[in-house]
């Protein structure tokens, strides 16, 4: 595998004898479905607008030089997708720690516990924000079965429906619960939708929920749990490994062309690549950037007008002395979520990671907007470094992980599972399990998506099915 800067000229693959499709985009979802294509026999070529590899998995050396994740961190076993690569590829996993202390903020109030009372004070309202998953989601991979299923009473079909609409902590608000109660599942849902919970698909939860046998405890394992020893970097670079194919960095792709036999792409230099099908593995907040030829449907493009809910951030805070924090604080302060990572014993420091609904209610660099946003809870953090990348003002991903508003969960994502032409769309925004939050789904995408146009290359009578 190599990784040219330079642009490429136009054309086939060398043996145009064989089938050729174009990746667009070099993460987790199009590094796996170009490995799924080259071992049925396909020429692949790899077009990556950014000058790396991993997409919204990215290792990096910050705050200090310690390797840190600038997107997707954690594992877990109960993923199916990625775990299977990191059983392919021998990667080893190492938990995060255990917490001594807790702090969270309810009703203007800032509270002091455990992290186990913080997790006895969440479960009652997570199972009622889950209320529902059981019958909603009998197949956790296949989230739109009660819908498709013709035995499926209409009563549940209506509930379903229903479910997507309005904001996640809606089911909170019957005079049932405290302000600080209500503020507190804020705190987690704003982190995890990545933007505001009035907005955020109720059904989205739901779907989590199922996915982790509808207990909270192993959601919170599955996402926030266990991490990579040789980090993501170590798991993308992996699969990139195992490509004939050239990843061709720093060359963005301007135009998709596509019909029912045939596909090109036009790239930045208004160089044309033709092929016999293209993936699209760009997230939904980065498709604006792209002109499809003929042009998406009208769902397609109003999920990519409106956006998904996603407009957070993540933030790595380095403070100082041995701290075992977690911090939860409603989405109208600066970080909705904070929690010790790393304790480095060498220089009398912790590494904290933080979460929050809003990327510009904090500046990812700036040490005294880091310290301002911590002291909500004055628990006598010492802000010393920080930092972190803006993925929504980022151009090629304009979001972090696509979590979804009020409505989308129906109506948004599934419209880019379409096959009628020989252009399709991959990465964790469009899965059926775990859709957008971890690697997990992105893979998924690869391999269904890279199946789905192997069938189509090699039993053409079908492609249209």
């Amino acid at each position: 595998m190599t990784t040219p800067s330079s642009t490429p000229t136009s054309g086939r693959t060398p043996d145009s004898s064989r089938p050729t499709v174009v990746v667009v985009g070099a993460g987790f979802a199009g590094l796996t479905a170009a490995r799924e294509l080259e071992n049925a026999g396909i020429d692949v070529r790899i077009f990556e607008a950014r000058d790396r590899i991993g997409g919204r998995a990215w290792t990096d050396a910050r705050l200090g030089g310690h390797q840190l994740e600038m997107g997707a961190t954690w594992v877990h076993w109960m993923q199916p997708f990625v775990w299977t690569e990191i059983t392919r590829y021998g990667q080893e996993i190492y938990p995060s720690p255990d917490i001594d202390q807790a702090y969270w903020i309810g009703d203007g109030v800032v509270h002091e516990g455990t992290e186990h009372d913080l997790d006895v004070a969440l479960t009652a309202l997570q199972e009622r924000i889950f209320e529902g998953s059981r019958d909603f989601f009998p197949y956790p991979h296949d989230p739109l079965h009660v819908l498709h299923d013709p035995s499926t009473p209409v009563e549940l079909r209506e509930r379903f429906i229903a479910a997507d609409r309005g904001g996640v902590l809606d089911c909170l608000r019957n005079g049932e619960y405290t302000q600080e109660q209500i503020d507190l599942a804020d705190a987690y849902w704003s982190a995890g939708y990545q933007g505001s919970t009035a907005t955020a698909s109720p059904l989205m939860a739901k779907h989590w929920a199922s996915l982790s046998d509808h207990r909270s405890s192993l959601m919170d394992e599955q996402t926030l749990r266990f991490k990579l020893v040789d980090g993501m970097r170590g798991l993308y670079e992996a699969v990139a490994s195992d490509l004939a194919a050239d990843i061709t960095l720093n060359t963005a792709v301007i135009e998709v062309r596509h019909d029912a036999t045939s596909s090109s792409v036009v790239l930045a230099d208004g160089t044309v690549v033709t092929a016999d099908a293209v993936v699209v593995t760009v997230p939904i907040g980065a498709l604006k950037n792209i002109t499809f030829v003929p042009d998406l449907g009208a769902e397609q493009r109003a999920l990519v007008t409106d956006g998904t809910n996603s407009t957070g951030f993540k933030i790595w805070i380095k403070v100082a002395g041995h701290r075992s924090v977690i911090a939860g604080a409603p989405g109208e302060h600066p970080i909705s979520l904070l929690r010790s990572e790393y304790f480095l014993e060498d220089e009398d420091a912790t590494i904290l990671v933080g979460f929050g609904s809003d990327h510009t209610a904090i500046d990812l660099d700036d040490v005294a907007s880091a310290q301002k946003a911590v002291d909500v809870w004055d628990a006598g953090l010492a802000v010393l470094d920080c930092g972190g990348h803006d993925w929504v003002a980022d151009r090629w991903s304009g979001q972090t992980w696509a979590t979804l508003r009020s409505g989308q969960f129906f109506e948004g994502w599934k419209s880019f599972h379409t096959k009628r032409t020989r252009l399709r769309f991959a990465g964790a925004d469009f899965a059926k399990g775990w859709n957008g939050v971890v690697v997990d789904g992105a893979i998924e995408t690869g391999i269904t998506t890279a199946r789905g146009i192997i069938d189509d290359l090699t039993t053409p009578a079908r492609h249209a099915g």
